[in-house]
């Protein structure tokens, strides 16, 4: 099994086990260009002030099984929160960004912002691992079986897919694409052209991916305790100024860089 980096987005990460079960495991290689990772999530919590998640999510399509319905998440532009109150498991799938366009059949811009229900492709073998989740198997059970219903359905490959998801992939590792103009002249792409195969296969714009990839890196900065000097991450991450820097990361987070430094050290 492939091992996988640490989740990034995730805005409060020091809830206790006991309170919050998460596991992630990598798909099998067939999989691999369409599937980025299978995950599970499990609490079982009555206090009168339960643990709060938040996260600010990735350019991704998820499809979600909880409470016996398996639903299409689009990609979600705001942060999402969520109360881990009661007694609750779920069982998700979390494709490759670029990767649900063959499945779905239409731009995966269509889905923004949008809960759904699953395409034909995988409607029909779905029963059976939300029947899986109902009763409680184990999470390599379940991935297994996931993966069992899923391999029949594989789309035949895309050359589009497979270079947004290069693309996608030197945004993440190459910090100086800060724009999209930078975007255009690593690529040799016209910016018309990128513009049109991230609102096909992505969902999102190509500035929309840039600049949530550098949020994400400034929150994992944040919690390493690697973010002294505001002004100088501002300009590595490729914002304008410190001002723009702050301003974005309030509006998606809820607090300032400052607020939520020390929210972490509270916790």
């Amino acid at each position: 099994m492939t091992n996988l980096s640490p989740p990034r987005g995730v805005l409060r990460p020091a809830i206790p086990e006991a309170a919050f079960q998460h596991e992630r495991q990598a798909p099998c290689a067939v999989l691999a260009p369409f599937i980025e990772h299978f995950w599970y999530v499990a609490w079982d919590d009555s206090d009168a002030e339960p643990p709060v998640q938040t996260t600010l999510p990735h350019p991704n399509v998820h499809l979600v099984i909880e409470q016996g319905e398996a639903k299409i998440y689009g990609i979600q532009s705001g942060r999402f929160t969520r109360v881990l109150q009661g007694r609750q498991r779920v069982f998700g799938i979390k494709f490759q960004a670029g990767g649900f366009y063959p499945l779905l059949g239409q731009p995966v811009s269509a889905i923004h912002n949008r809960i759904c229900a699953l395409p034909s492709a995988l409607a029909a073998g779905s029963a059976v691992l939300v029947s899986a989740v109902r009763d409680e198997q184990a999470f390599a059970s379940l991935c297994t079986l996931a993966e069992q219903v899923l391999i029949p359905h594989l789309p035949a490959p895309d050359p589009a897919m497979l270079q947004v998801q290069t693309i996608l992939r030197d945004i993440i590792s190459q910090p100086a694409l800060r724009s999209v103009d930078d975007l255009q002249l690593h690529c040799g792409i016209h910016k018309r052209t990128l513009q049109r195969l991230f609102q096909q296969y992505v969902g999102v714009s190509p500035k929309w991916v840039i600049q949530r990839y550098r949020l994400h890196e400034a929150i994992a900065r944040i919690q390493a305790g690697d973010s002294k000097d505001w002004a100088a991450l501002a300009l590595e991450l490729g914002y304008f100024d410190q001002a723009h820097f702050v301003r974005t990361f309030r509006v998606l987070t809820g607090m300032t860089p400052v607020a939520y430094q020390q929210s972490l050290c509270q916790e």
